[in-house]
């Protein structure tokens, strides 16, 4: 069976702890996970986030008089990173040559997103800070409660994976693949080439291409949750185990699942399902294993 597994940022830097120290203690708890699907037959496909990770570097370039690096060339940098630690995890188990690769999605340029950026990224800045960048800035609220602001870039949709026959070359061979980190590296491509651009590709829809340019037949999307809610956060909030993809798309409809959080997750899931997937979960990153037996997480099938 061919499997790919998307790995949540947050849950492979446990409460946006960025240091090497933390993310590769929960990698290694990770591939303890992949090590069981590998046993069991599967071919492995794994993508990632890489949020608190550019998170870290945005801070280091605003706290040190460094050059600064690009947006794109950053979420480059933390493919590279994140993927050499689930890579060394991963081999260390089930003694297989993991390939790693550092992945470029194209965007279209005409994408509305560009027209109105709203994926805040990098530090909280102060009103006068704010002012002083020559980038684009939006309000937020910091955990604390206190107003700020922050560097806010456009997301658009990934259209094509450019690596994405050479993953599916290295899947047919058998080996475990990393890619699409961060949802990939943003690019448009023209007549002049490939050129990077300061932007954030959600990493759940490049997930989606990947599983679809593979012929996965189950996708899952281990986060830091054990499933999906509905009114979550709410004394009322319910856990659902197992749907079908119309009781989701009501889901959707009614606006039960968070633009930021659970939504883009669940609708990756859901086109995943309509090009032909046979099954679709969202589980937490312990429970991956379990998950892809039918044990955990919130089960998703067609109609």
């Amino acid at each position: 069976m061919r499997t790919v597994v998307a790995l949540g940022g947050n849950a492979l830097a446990p409460s946006g702890e960025a240091t090497i120290a933390a993310q590769r203690e929960r990698i290694e708890e990770t591939a303890d996970e992949l090590q069981v699907l590998h046993e069991e037959g599967h071919d492995l496909v794994s993508t990632h986030g890489n949020g608190p990770q550019v998170g870290a570097l945005l801070r280091q370039q605003e706290e040190s008089n460094v050059p600064e690096r690009p947006l794109d060339v950053l979420v480059a940098e933390t493919q590279a990173q994140i993927g050499y630690l689930l890579q060394q995890a991963i081999d260390e188990r089930i003694n297989a040559s993991v390939a790693s690769v550092v992945t470029q999605v194209a965007v279209d340029p005409e994408d509305s997103a560009f027209d109105e950026p709203s994926k805040p990224v990098g530090p909280y800045l102060s009103a006068e800070q704010a002012r002083e960048r020559d980038f684009e800035t939006t309000e937020v609220t910091t955990p604390e409660g206190e107003t700020a602001y922050r560097r806010v870039v456009p997301s658009p949709e990934p259209t094509r994976i450019l690596e994405g026959e050479r993953v599916e070359s290295l899947v047919a061979d058998g080996a475990p693949v990393v890619c699409g980190g961060g949802g990939g590296v943003p690019v448009t491509v023209g007549e002049e080439g490939i050129e990077g651009v300061a932007a954030v590709v959600d990493k759940d829809h490049t997930t989606r291409l990947v599983a679809e340019r593979v012929d996965s037949e189950v996708l899952v999307m281990a986060t830091d949750v054990p499933c999906v809610y509905t009114d979550f956060g709410t004394a009322e909030q319910t856990s659902i185990e197992d749907a079908t993809a119309a009781e989701m798309r009501e889901h959707l409809a009614s606006g039960e699942f968070g633009e930021g959080s659970m939504q883009p997750k669940v609708r990756a899931c859901l086109r995943f399902l309509d090009a032909g997937g046979e099954r679709a979960v969202v589980a937490g990153t312990g429970d991956i294993a379990a998950a892809v037996a039918g044990d955990a997480g919130t089960q998703i099938s067609p109609d």
